[in-house]
């Protein structure tokens, strides 16, 4: 073994720089990121050849005194903390200072910068094996200038790591767009190749952000987004959700900040993930864009070098904070739901379709069959208020057509109802025309054509419906006529004797039986016959990660699905408009009824002008 002995201060720079600077789109990240930190409201930013050749970024920011130009250059010099405590609440998007020190040692570096309006600025330049600098008077305005050459001129073994110049700027791109959103107050201009790329001007109205907003994520994104803003202590969440029809094969348009800073974290993507679980198609990714905001302190953003990660302090309450919220989101992107309503965070009820039953409170699940019409082939016995019932019964009177009323639309259906209807305004699917094959109602509302596919539209509204009744009495739980025992490790013991509680309200009764040894007393009654021991490793699992769990919810859903989709309304039965009103007023109160229980769409909409296009009106 060679003896020990200090690293020249190149070669630990170097060292250093390989794990904040891998590729051109790192060192624009670090750049850009103490820009911001500099409080400039205006950022340009030139690249050559993706970043390899040239990359240079210029802001209006405060600037950086002469004595200290030196300093920025250093390792482990920052003015951005001081001691301990304010490590433990970082407010900044950098803070280790150690981003020009690692990309000086690896490029060819020049830093100019001014304090003032008027007089002159410096530049500060890298030069030797020892990284000295020499600083020069030169022109520049209030702000600074940081120009990078030749990026791993000097360690080849990185530089053939680079991809092609198209996927260099591609990354670059991406991380002018993520703090383009993160930072609607700033300006950035970017250009490639002496040509413009992009621009964002500063963004300080709600529109201005959308219109941010869509030149980052598209247009189709903001038509299918709601915007939605909750809060709930200390925690704040806002943003865009996409629709869940607007999901994506890809998980390329999903956008997460914590205090301005885009990060992945396992938590948010679990909490993101189970919101949407119930709505989305086998596969397929939402889209959105989110902010969430809590007090410094309570977040950890010194985890990784490129900080990218986080590590919240009450990992469990944010959990149940982000998935609380984006659930009843999602939940509220109905037909009949406004964006009014659902940013002020209003949930409708859930009543029955066709109700049939009398003073016990009971009611039958499924539509409602006309006089001397058989039964439908399914129907599930719920208790539901007098009240609702009554309630849903006056919606009825006023939105459907008589069983007599023809396919002439909204006229025969204002004479038909008299001043009640003509009063009346057009609900947001319409009123049904006629039905197609026995699959499909046709519906006209207001915008043009509705087309519906009855079975799912029936099934989620069933499906829902299900679990407000099952919610209501609780998890019945079955005890299992010979105790089941399961071998797990100490660690997953010791979680399940720390969550007994949790169990028993999930319906599943455990006991100790030794260090490494559990035996399950009771099931969910609705899971009685499955297999229970990989589900309750599941669960145990979920709380060592992420603090919760909802497997079992999951699990006793799944069930619940499936009665649903066996109890609604199939495809080839005829239903008279009543009926098929009826859905349509189900559909617009019922939450998720834009999908059904297996994530596909329920109903589609054609405008005018989309009917005009198809027969060329107009040309």
């Amino acid at each position: 073994m060679p003896r020990i002995h200090l690293l020249s201060p190149r070669l630990a720079n170097q060292i250093a720089a390989g794990e904040v600077v891998e590729r051109p789109a790192s060192v624009v990240k670090e750049l850009l990121e103490n820009s911001i930190d500099a409080g400039a409201d205006n950022i340009e930013i030139d690249i050559e050849q993706g970043g390899i050749k040239r990359v240079r970024i210029r802001d209006n920011g405060c600037g950086i005194a002469r004595n200290d130009l030196p300093l920025a250059i250093s390792r482990h010099a920052t003015s951005k903390i001081l001691a301990l405590e304010d490590l433990e609440a970082v407010g900044t998007l950098g803070f280790r200072g150690e981003a020009l020190a690692s990309v000086a040692s690896v490029s060819r570096l020049a830093l100019s910068s001014n304090t003032h309006s008027e007089g002159p600025g410096w530049l500060a330049r890298c030069e030797g094996r020892d990284m000295t600098v020499a600083v020069e008077p030169t022109a520049h305005p209030q702000g600074t200038s940081v120009e990078v050459r030749d990026l791993f001129f000097n360690t080849p073994a990185r530089r053939k790591f680079l991809r092609t110049e198209k996927t260099e700027y591609s990354r670059i791109d991406d991380v002018v767009k993520k703090l383009a959103l993160s930072h609607f107050d700033v300006s950035f201009n970017l250009r490639h190749n002496n040509k413009p790329a992009h621009r964002f001007p500063a963004a300080t109205t709600q529109l201005e952000q959308e219109r941010r907003v869509a030149a980052v994520c598209g247009p189709a994104f903001m038509e299918q987004a709601r915007f939605f803003n909750t809060e709930s202590g200390d925690l704040r969440l806002w943003g865009w959700l996409g629709a869940p029809t607007f999901s994506r094969s890809q998980a390329d348009l999903q956008y997460f900040f914590v205090n301005g800073r885009s990060i992945r974290d396992r938590v948010v993507s679990h909490a993101v993930r189970q919101a949407y679980q119930d709505v989305l198609y086998h596969g397929r990714h939402p889209a959105y864009v989110l902010f969430l905001e809590l007090p410094a302190t309570d977040v950890d953003v010194n985890v990784h070098p490129t900080k990218h990660e986080v590590r919240f302090r009450e990992s469990r309450s944010v959990h149940g904070f982000l998935y609380g919220s984006l659930s009843r989101i999602v939940a509220e992107m109905g037909p009949g739901k406004s964006e009014e309503e659902s940013s002020q965070g209003v949930v409708a009820g859930v009543p029955l379709v066709g109700i049939a039953g009398g003073a016990s409170g009971e009611a039958w699940v499924g539509v409602q069959a006309g006089a001397g019409a058989p039964s439908p082939p399914y129907q599930h016995r719920v208790a539901f208020p007098a009240r609702e019932r009554a309630s849903v019964r006056e919606q009825l009177a006023v939105y459907q057509l008589p069983e007599n009323a023809g396919p002439a639309g909204l006229a025969s259906d204002s004479a038909a109802h008299g001043a009640a209807a003509e009063s009346a305004e057009i609900p947001p699917l319409g009123y049904a025309l006629t039905q197609l094959r026995g699959i499909y109602i046709l519906a006209e509302n207001r915008d043009g054509l509705v087309l519906v596919d009855m079975h799912a539209a029936h099934e989620r509204i069933t499906y829902e419906q299900m679990k407000v009744a099952y919610e209501s009495v609780g998890v019945a739980a079955q005890p299992l006529l010979v105790p089941e025992a399961l071998a797990v490790s100490e660690k997953e013991a010791d979680c399940a004797d720390s969550h007994l509680a949790l169990f028993e309200s999930l319906g599943i009764t455990l006991q100790r039986a030794g260090p490494e040894s559990l035996v399950v007393r009771a099931v969910p009654a609705l899971l009685r016959g499955a297999d229970i021991e990989p589900l309750i490793r599941d669960v145990l699992a979920d709380l060592l990660t992420h603090g919760t769990t909802r497997r079992i919810e999951e699990q006793i859903n799944a069930i619940l699905s499936t009665m649903a989709c066996h109890g609604s309304v199939r495809a080839g039965r005829q239903l008279t408009l009543t009926e098929m009103n009826a859905l349509l007023r189900e559909m617009e109160i019922t939450e998720r009824s834009g999908q059904c229980n297996h994530g596909r769409p329920t109903w589609t909409q054609l405008s005018m002008t989309e009917l005009d296009a198809l027969f060329m009106r107009g040309r």
